[in-house]
């Protein structure tokens, strides 16, 4: 049975977007970055797919301490007794599962350099750490934890946004093609190094972390507090209210922020 192309959607969202984020994990997180001090390694994480040109999809980073590299969509071979390790689905609907945290002895992956131990342990207790972040259905008490789940938030919903477009999704290409050379963002008041942004022009896409310093957004979503933006991003906050009460505020036009509003509920449906 041919893979439906939600799950594609899905898919390239996990490998493109989600599998990044180990890294702003890594960085931002100190239990997890002391973890990776010593640590010299190839982590990859892939879906085996009889259409893709090298017979799997994958994203594989490379790890030398505090320097990751992150190569989406790449895949990546052992080279001699270079560490390596991988978490190989056998399907693209099982590694969906999994990121869905639909986790069961289907969707287990084949866990490859188990004989790298202390590789190994680092990459799970980051991949575990990630998942708990993502898949969190209420705010952390800790300031530094709301910082960590907004950022990672704002990043895969800007970073998804760009890789739909990139495989043609019907809508989102449809509006990049149309588009002029514009900039949409995601922000919290006081906190730049939490903002994200995906740029779009003539039917091609950027997406970028940070805030966009070339010119004004063309239209940002911006929240008054980390508190009012996980308000949003887990579904907890009326957003009538929330915006009535000024703890969403949209710089732009209402009607573009619709649009741009509809694509980041799209990312989050394929996520789900």
């Amino acid at each position: 049975m041919a893979t439906p192309i939600e799950e594609y959607y899905s898919n390239k969202i996990f490998l493109n977007a989600a599998v990044p984020l180990l890294k702003v994990i890594a960085t931002d997180d100190p239990k997890i970055n002391a973890k990776f001090k010593k640590v010299h390694c190839v982590y990859q994480i892939s879906a085996l797919d009889a259409n893709a040109p090298e017979g799997k999809l994958a994203t594989h980073l490379v790890v030398n301490g505090d320097e990751w590299k992150v190569h989406a969509g790449k895949v990546a071979y052992r080279v001699g007794k270079q560490p390596f390790v991988e978490l190989e689905f056998k399907s693209v609907e099982q590694l969906n599962a999994f990121f869905k945290g639909k986790i069961g002895p289907g969707t287990l992956p084949k866990m490859k350099g188990l004989n790298f131990i202390k590789e190994f342990l680092a990459f799970m207790s980051c991949l575990l750490r990630m998942s708990s972040v993502l898949s969190a259905t209420t705010p952390p008490e800790k300031e530094a934890d709301k910082a960590l789940m907004v950022k990672c938030m704002f990043y895969l919903l800007t970073s998804g946004i760009s890789q739909l477009n990139k495989m043609e999704h019907p809508e989102i290409h449809e509006w990049a093609l149309k588009s002029p050379d514009r900039v949409y963002a995601l922000a919290v008041n006081d906190h730049p190094e939490s903002s994200a942004y995906v740029r779009v022009k003539a039917g091609k896409t950027r997406a970028g972390r940070g805030e966009y310093k070339r010119a004004m957004p063309f239209f940002t979503l911006r929240f008054s507090s980390y508190d009012a933006a996980l308000g949003t991003l887990l579904d907890i906050d009326d957003m009538l209210d929330a915006t009535k009460n000024g703890r969403i505020i949209m710089d732009g036009g209402p009607e573009f922020g619709a649009t741009f509003g509809g694509f980041l509920l799209t990312i989050g449906d394929l996520a789900k």
